[in-house]
């Protein structure tokens, strides 16, 4: 296909498609030119501009905000080849994460984690995400948006509690698009294809236009396609379950069906679309829409012990992740006053099925002695011993709406002031199926054939704020900021867990059949309320009203986590009201030097356990020291930004698979946490070098006890983690660094060479150290065979042309195709076969562009 196609092809594909959202501002260099100048010769890579950024819901210069923030602008979000989450975070050294699988993503920043989170009933994120002005980090998974016509990624560590609220703990993370510009008609188009090493062949189109459609009103259109390569290979294995029961045939299986090379391929598409709306010389309405949709294969996960990126998975897994968000924002002046309202809304639908053999591997071993398997029903309608594997199918319908509205005053008097109001309300309607093919009706959850175990839940989950921010200029050369917010959340949590109760099972009776598969008597169908407010396995017991109060929630046999209230359920329910701060304190002794002190604090709400019988958690809150400077050196060409920092988290929440795997979040003991971060930015004629780093130390204060409640010698349980306890995922020191080099070639063309390279040392990758396996005393540390998440320097290298129009380049990415590790995990609470999720093997590309 010719370029001049690919242009048509793109054009009508964009203008057909309704999404995109707008920057709060760009650099200088960023700005499209006029609409009757020519495409001029490819910016200068020496050219410095002062970064715009709008942490403080201001635009300001990134050296004038007292804080600690790095930003990647439009030029080297291109020149880095960076279009997705994996691909920015490596350039933040403050930014840490756990990943299963695209979409199952949870971010940590300055060390502020414990492992574990992620699940779609446990804690709210600590670290929030923004697209441009509205709030998109979601339960479950931070949405992994596109990155294409992106004006800068902010990064903002530490506390934000008071400008971005509850779920910005530990920091935040803002995606700024560029917005359309009135009066240009301007476009571009990127393609490339790549070819993975142990793997296939990837590439990816994006698109982008800027149209004008009237003198006062513009659109912004993008589209993207990406297929990603798989590497993973699932080559073939097999189990055999009942050996451990002779009066039972062993069932021996195997995944012959299923083995393939590079089984976890991935693709997403979908786009963008704003318009920018002039009413006058002071309101501007911007409506946006995004809209993406990803499917990925397989796992992206693999076992050491069958080889380098080899595993075996015996039933077929995919993953479907499809969001869409309609945005407004309205800014506009009365009098001196700035007016920002920004509200959106959300949908986002996930469908995924997993294998979950690992759960029948580790509990036929758990109960050996007691025959394995056998030990439990897994039976068909004949009563046949079948085989006993499950597997998982999962869904989530995530929604979310969120207002703002804020006020701000003029940012060139002495004293600035910036207030407002913030609503939101989230929800997530789970269904988890945990399936056993074959399995008999009466063994199954009630009126779910094949069904071991059902979570079928509504998570809702508000929050209300009003915030504020006053700045003072002590003196030309000293301000004084302090800051307030006001919260208050309200978090709720009902429907059903568990499993199935056979009809004829009566409790207490002789010669009962069995309730289940499992032979569980408490939890599922046996814990649902009855009319009277008592669940039912209680009124069995004492000969009282057995009949049933209806499902709360569709799909479900009963209800089971709820509060029973003037004879009907009502939802469990966290709520909770408080204060966070920020106080801050800035010196600039001339335009080219900054020093400031923070005090600030930051918090994550408290919620639900969606075991009943487990208590709910509270909120933890984030205490921050922080003393940094910013400094432009050497007439610009020299910029060098840091902060150091100690933080005490007070009570944290951390996850676990407790009983049954189910997921438990606790409130731990405090953790302290100490680091430096820092970046520089040299440029020099055609030469540009960056770097940025992070130290990060981060432990417990005191024990952390088995059990929710213990003293604070475990007397009632046993120490899980001690006192001193490093806190997993995040390296101690993560560091990256970019030289390029540019020239002029021709008269219209400049070439370059860009090298990269990224480290980050070790990491655990669980907070405890003690755990009992279930059926047995034996306890183990799961650091033991969940092993470290590994160090890595990953290097990368580039080199291309820029015409007037037109671009190409050659590059590689991880050229030593090392094993960088992105977590490692489990598949259940008893389980020790650990699954290493790692970074994309080495990659070799080619990228085109065109701009018109």
């Amino acid at each position: 296909m010719t370029l001049v196609s690919i242009r048509a092809l793109t054009l009508g594909l964009l203008t057909s498609t309704a999404l995109a959202v707008p920057a709060l501002a760009q650099t200088a260099a960023e700005q499209p030119l006029p609409p009757s100048a020519p495409v001029a010769a490819p910016v200068s890579d020496s050219d410095n501009p002062d970064i715009i950024v709008t942490a403080t819901k201001r635009e300001e210069s990134l050296q004038d905000v007292p804080a600690s923030i790095q930003a990647i602008g439009t030029k080297r979000l291109d020149q880095l080849n960076i279009s997705n989450f994996e691909d920015y975070t490596k350039q933040l050294p403050s930014v840490s994460f756990q990943t299963a699988q695209p979409g199952l993503t949870v971010v940590y920043m300055r060390g502020v984690a414990t492992g574990g989170d992620g699940n779609h009933s446990g804690s709210l994120p600590s670290v929030g995400t923004y697209l441009d002005e509205q709030p998109v980090t979601t339960i479950g998974g931070t949405l992994d948006v596109h990155i294409y016509d992106v004006a800068r990624i902010e990064s903002l560590a530490g506390p934000q509690g008071t400008l971005y609220g509850a779920s910005s703990e530990a920091g935040t993370i803002r995606i700024i698009t560029n917005k359309p510009e009135l009066g240009v008609t301007s476009g571009r188009v990127d393609g490339e294809v790549n070819t993975v090493a142990h793997g296939g062949i990837g590439g990816k189109l994006d698109g982008m236009i800027n149209l004008p459609i009237s003198d006062n009103i513009a659109f912004r259109g993008v589209a993207f396609y990406q297929h990603d390569a798989g590497y993973i290979d699932n080559v073939f294995g097999s189990r055999t379950y009942y050996i451990f029961d002779d009066s039972i045939p062993d069932v021996t299986v195997n995944n012959a069906g299923l083995v393939k090379k590079n089984f976890n391929d991935q693709d997403v598409y979908g786009g963008r679309a704003a318009l920018k709306i002039d009413l006058n010389d002071n309101w501007t309405i911007t409506p946006t829409i995004l809209h993406q949709n990803l499917k990925a294969n397989g796992i992206f996960g693999y076992d050491p012990k069958l080889g380098d990126l080899k595993v075996d998975r015996l039933f077929d897994e995919v993953r479907k992740d499809k969001f869409t968000q309609g945005a407004l924002t309205i800014e506009g002046k009365i009098a001196d006053f700035d007016v920002t309202y920004a509200g959106a809304y959300l949908d986002r639908k996930t469908f995924t099925t997993s294998d979950y053999s690992d759960y029948a591997d580790a509990y036929d071993q758990l109960y050996s002695y007691y025959g394995g398997l056998g030990y439990f029903y897994y039976q068909d309608a004949a009563g046949n011993n079948i085989d006993p594997r499950q597997h998982i199918i999962a869904t989530d319908h995530f929604k979310k709406l969120s207002q703002e509205l804020r006020i701000a005053s003029p940012a060139d008097k002495p004293f600035r002031v910036i207030a407002g109001a913030f609503y939101q309300r989230q929800s997530n309607f789970i269904h988890q199926d945990y399936r056993i093919d074959n399995l008999a009706p009466l063994l199954s959850v009630n009126g779910l054939p094949g069904t071991l175990w059902l979570t079928q839940q509504k998570r809702v989950d508000k929050d209300y704020a009003l915030f504020g921010e006053a700045s003072f200029d002590v003196s030309p050369k000293i301000t004084l900021t302090a800051g307030g917010r006001l919260f208050k959340y309200d978090n709720s949590l009902i429907g059903f867990f568990g499993f199935g109760r056979n009809p004829a099972f009566f409790q207490g009776a002789d010669d009962n059949p069995p309730p289940n598969a499992a032979g569980s008597t408490r939890t599922g169908v046996g814990g649902c309320f009855t009319v009277e407010g008592i669940t039912l396995r209680q009124a069995q017991l004492e000969g009282r009203n057995t009949t049933l109060l209806p499902a709360t929630v569709t799909g479900s046999p009963c209800t089971d986590l709820a509060e029973f209230k003037d004879g009907k359920l009502v939802p469990k329910r966290a709520k909770d009201h408080g204060f966070t701060h920020r106080l801050n304190a800035t010196w600039k002794p001339n335009e080219d030097l900054l020093f400031y002190a923070t005090w600030s604090r930051g918090f994550r709400p408290g919620g639900i356990n969606r075991r009943a019988a487990v208590i709910p958690y509270d909120a933890d809150f984030l205490g921050n020291y922080e003393l940094g400077w910013k400094a432009t050196l050497a007439d610009g060409r020299i910029r060098w930004n840091g902060a150091v920092y100690h933080q005490l988290w007070k009570k944290f929440q951390f996850s676990f698979l407790g009983a049954n795997s189910f997921t438990e979040i606790h409130n731990g003991n405090d953790a302290k946490i100490n680091g430096v971060e820092t970046d520089f930015n040299y440029t020099s004629g055609g030469l540009t070098l960056s770097a940025a780093a992070a130290y990060t130390d981060a432990k417990t204060k005191g024990v952390i006890c088995a059990a929710d409640g213990d003293d604070a010698t475990c007397s009632g349980s046993f120490v899980s983690a001690p006192k001193g306890t490093r806190l997993p995922v995040t390296p101690k020191f993560k560091a990256t660094g970019t030289a390029r080099y540019a020239w002029p070639v021709f008269d219209s063309a400049r070439a370059h060479v860009q090298a990269g390279v990224a480290y980050q040392s070790s990491a655990p990758a669980t907070l405890r150290t003690d755990i009992e396996l279930v059926g047995t005393l034996e306890h183990v540390n799961p650091r033991d065979f969940l092993g470290k998440i590994r160090g890595a320097t990953l290097i990368d290298l580039a080199a291309g042309i820029d015409w007037r129009r037109f671009d190409v380049e050659l590059y590689v990415s991880n050229l030593f195709d090392k094993r960088n590790d992105l977590s490692r995990s489990v598949a259940c609470g008893s389980c020790t076969r650990t699954l290493v999720v790692p970074g994309t093997p080495r990659t070799i590309g080619l990228r085109l562009g065109t701009k018109f």
